[in-house]
């Protein structure tokens, strides 16, 4: 299966992952590291960055 930059981007550029609740959000890098965006579901303030899967 061929990857296109375009779609790579459009799925993983700016998403992040609630540490505690597992759950995706699509934000900027400069709110995250300020605290300034909290879970929806569980209100943590913990994400990290959505991790991209590996095809060989």
């Amino acid at each position: 299966m061929v990857k296109f930059p375009e779609a790579v981007a459009r799925i993983h550029h700016n998403v992040f992952v609630c540490k505690k609740c597992k759950t995706k959000m699509r934000t900027y890098m400069s709110k995250i590291l300020l605290k300034k965006i909290k879970c929806r579901k569980c209100g943590a303030k913990v994400f990290r960055p959505i991790k991209a899967k590996q095809t060989k």
